[in-house]
């Protein structure tokens, strides 16, 4: 039985199913896991791929088989999942999931309790031992004991936590169009719907693994063209997109435009520094020039982070953050353990557009401060060489290399990172002028493409 080193990421495990990842070898990884963990109640989740039945089961009868006392909370979103695990103070928790990738892939994510929040084991929180544990096969014996026991109304108290989070907020009724891709976004989203008012256009909300209308990963503009069609025709107030297993969650203004993760975040911030003056909000190395302003107009103090979730998730645990947004449209919340949770995005967004009373497009103009160029990625074998040239080149900036590089300048600034999870050199580019945007986007792109060989 054999496993490929390469399925072990930066902060989770995927790989394509069932030549990476099948029912065989996932007990080898169940074990390492067990084995870095410790005897534990471990939370069992899993999202709709057509693969995850069968690999839930396997890891939960390994788990049994271990001794550990396993709490199957079936199949949940990723956001619901970690509530479950942080919400009621169980020790660890294994979600069966590949997230946005398409249907042959799935995977597992896996946190645990820490002091001050959920520690999500990633590459330098234990993932790498767990790595060397499973291609080993060095790991725990079968133990008596073990035991499942199924936990459900879990959706319902996440309703709650989230209407708390957001101070019960009056909301009038909205038109919401939301496309959940056939996957897990659909179960919080109709949860949500079921306590607030508004009126609730659903496209494709049947859960199938298949994905048989498009892939469940919005960061690819074209999966979102439906839904922006949509919610024009439907002339809404609002579109909704999260990813597979819903962790992610874009939005879409009545103009049917794409509204950027930044935006969201900055409103969301400011409605916490509303009634939390003076806390610390985390923002990923991406983009920082609106929310930077936002926070700090609000009397807010901002701390930068690496890419990555695992990572976000630390950096919120370490400074005893608030909030935190992620270009790629993650949002955290101290209260949810410092993990995802869309539901009181949903609800922040809708309560000042009632509060506001003016259509988002135009709440979206009001927070903006600067222009972005949106992810450009290339694939190059020269990505390590490119990040050295573009140092050179750009040496008259304020540089900062958490992750990749990033390179400031008084009225525009860019990151160049290496991906964590695809093969793929990514750049992000924003200025407070659109003009010098474009301009330097250009600049940077014919830059890169000359190196790429």
């Amino acid at each position: 039985m054999t496993i490929n080193p390469a399925i072990f990421k930066g902060y989770d495990i995927r790989g394509i199913y069932p030549n990476e990842l099948n029912e065989k070898n996932i007990v080898l990884v169940i074990k390492a896991i067990y084995t870095h963990l410790g005897p534990q109640t471990i939370v069992i989740g899993t999202d709709m791929r057509i693969s995850s039945p069968s690999l839930t089961k396997a890891a939960i009868e390994t788990l049994v088989g271990l001794g550990a006392k396993v709490i199957d909370i079936g199949m949940v979103s990723t956001p619901t999942f970690y509530f479950a695990v942080y919400h009621y103070g169980y020790d660890a928790g294994i979600q069966i999931t590949a997230s946005h990738n398409p249907k042959e892939w799935n995977g597992i994510k896996i946190v645990k309790k820490g002091k001050s929040g959920l520690i999500k084991i990633g590459k330098t929180t234990g993932l790498e031992e767990i790595k060397q544990l499973a291609i080993a096969g060095e790991s725990a014996t079968s133990m008596p004991g073990g035991t499942v026991t199924k936990k459900s109304g879990i959706l319902e108290d996440e309703v709650e936590n989230a209407l708390k989070i957001v101070g019960y907020p009056e909301i009038k009724k909205f038109k919401i169009v939301a496309d959940a891709a056939n996957a897990m976004g659909s179960q919080y989203i109709d949860a949500l719907f079921k306590i607030i008012p508004g009126n609730l256009v659903r496209m494709n909300f049947t859960l199938d693994g298949a994905f048989p209308i498009h892939q469940p990963d919005p960061l690819q503009k074209e999966t979102l063209v439906d839904l922006q069609k949509k919610v024009v025709e439907e002339k809404a107030d609002l579109g909704l997109a999260p990813d597979g297993d819903g962790d992610r969650l874009f939005f879409i203004d009545e103009k049917g435009s794409i509204i950027p993760p930044t935006i969201i975040t900055s409103i969301v911030a400011k409605e916490i520094l509303k009634k939390h003056p003076n806390e610390t909000i985390c923002v990923d190395i991406r983009y920082i020039f609106t929310p930077q302003k936002i926070i700090e107009e609000n009397g807010g103090k901002v701390v930068l982070t690496k890419v990555g979730h695992a990572y976000i998730t630390k950096t919120l645990n370490e400074t005893g953050g608030i909030f935190a947004g992620e270009s790629s449209a993650h949002y955290y919340f101290k209260d949810t353990g410092n993990a995802e949770s869309q539901m009181p995005v949903i609800l922040t967004i809708l309560k000042v557009l009632t509060d506001k009373n003016k259509p988002i497009s135009k709440v979206v103009e009001e927070y903006r401060r600067s222009y972005e160029s949106g992810e450009i990625n290339f694939k190059t074998p020269h990505a390590q060489s490119i990040l050295e040239a573009a140092k050179t080149k750009y040496n008259d900036g304020v540089i900062n290399t958490m992750d990749g590089i990033a390179i400031n300048y008084k009225n525009w600034r860019f990151s160049l990172r290496i991906s964590n999870t695809e093969n793929l050199l990514r750049l992000n580019v924003e200025s407070y002028d659109k003009n010098i945007m474009e301009q330097k986007r250009s600049e940077l792109i014919n830059f890169i493409n000359l190196l790429t060989g």
